[in-house]
């Protein structure tokens, strides 16, 4: 590794599985101290595992709260001091309908309940994480927010309109976020991934298997890893990307080309 995030701090949301898991480690093995914020202390500790020993701690918080975020914000600090980098990874994806059945449906078949969910946990715990994270990294000087959203926020999709709606809002609250702190040097960005291998799409991941189907999904014919997202996440989080701000990473193999 390079140590590109060398002195640095980072919160990384959803931590406990796919492209937050990847962060955390990712981050570490590039310098940062990093608390991985998660529902779940098993998941948690398991993606600590990965973390080389000294360099990260987790933290269990439910980000449907309203003080969430200022709770993780200070255990932060208490554990290490400052805050350089926001990751806010957490969400829900199409394995949501498993738990919760009529989450990922069309609107008209989505009742309210099921809509205020989705939003809840995908649009609105960023706000609680940027809203609670922000005022620390004025004080500081600046920082970086880099939230993963989605490319189904900027594709029309005939089901699951609570999430792309909800993936939409944070890719425009972070252009938003972007236009309001950048002069207090705060950076923020997106990634916006395409067919990931991870536990929210693990459902429809099979279908790849099917080399037809493949190419139809994405001219790489493969889902990506929650690695590679945790690179685009690392590029954006990072000095390399010192003149990106309010940018859409797209990484997606290629799949919104074709769109």
């Amino acid at each position: 590794m390079t140590g590109k995030l060398e002195g640095k701090v980072a919160i990384v949301t959803g931590a406990g599985t796919g492209v937050g898991r990847a962060c955390i480690a990712r981050f570490a093995a590039e310098g940062a101290m990093v608390l991985g914020v998660g529902r779940t202390r098993a998941t948690l500790e398991e993606s600590l595992s990965h973390v080389a020993p000294g360099r990260g701690a987790i933290y269990v918080a439910d980000l449907a709260r309203d003080d969430s975020g200022d709770i993780v914000v200070s255990a932060a600090l208490k554990q290490f001091g400052k805050i350089d980098i926001l990751v806010h990874a957490a969400g829900v994806g199409y394995s949501w309908a498993e738990k919760s059945p009529g989450s990922m449906n069309d609107i008209v078949n989505t009742v309210p309940q099921k809509w205020r969910e989705v939003i809840g946990i995908n649009l609105d715990g960023y706000y609680v994480m940027a809203r609670a994270v922000i005022p620390h990294m004025i004080a500081a000087g600046g920082g970086s927010i880099v939230a993963v959203t989605s490319i189904s926020g900027m594709l029309g999709l005939p089901v699951a309109h609570a999430y792309t709606a909800a993936k939409a809002g944070m890719i425009n609250l972070t252009r938003s976020l972007c236009v309001s702190y950048a002069k207090d040097n705060i950076r923020t960005n997106c990634i916006a991934p395409g067919f990931i291998d991870t536990p929210m799409v693990a459902s429809v991941v099979g279908i790849f298997a099917d080399p037809v189907v493949a190419d139809q999904l994405t001219p790489m014919r493969r889902p990506g890893t929650p690695d590679e997202m945790a690179k685009g996440c690392l590029y954006l989080a990072s000095d390399d990307a010192s003149y990106c701000n309010g940018t859409v990473l797209v990484i997606d193999g290629g799949t919104s080309a074709r769109q």
